[in-house]
């Protein structure tokens, strides 16, 4: 039986090579339109629906949505931490 801290090292070496290999072409935190390319084009309208729930983590800076690159990984795979 894995210990939790076993899980959570697990986890986050599995973030680490899907970070090295996906989305290579897109800078460590990106804005709600780079966002949209990268799910595969909803609307923006969607995406900001994503964003205000909290579905991927994100950042209100100035005036606008901050994403880091590794919450849009995190929400692809499922690997997101609870909101609670």
């Amino acid at each position: 039986m894995r210990r939790k801290g076993e899980v959570r090292t697990m986890r986050k070496r599995e973030l680490q090579e899907y970070y090295k290999v996906m989305f290579t072409d897109y800078p460590d935190v990106v804005n709600v339109e780079q966002l949209c390319e990268m799910l595969g084009g909803p609307s923006s309208k969607s995406v900001y629906r994503l964003l205000k729930e909290g579905a991927i983590q994100s950042y209100w800076i100035g005036k606008r949505y901050r994403i880091p690159k590794v919450s849009v990984i995190e929400y692809l795979t499922g690997s997101q931490k609870s909101v609670s």
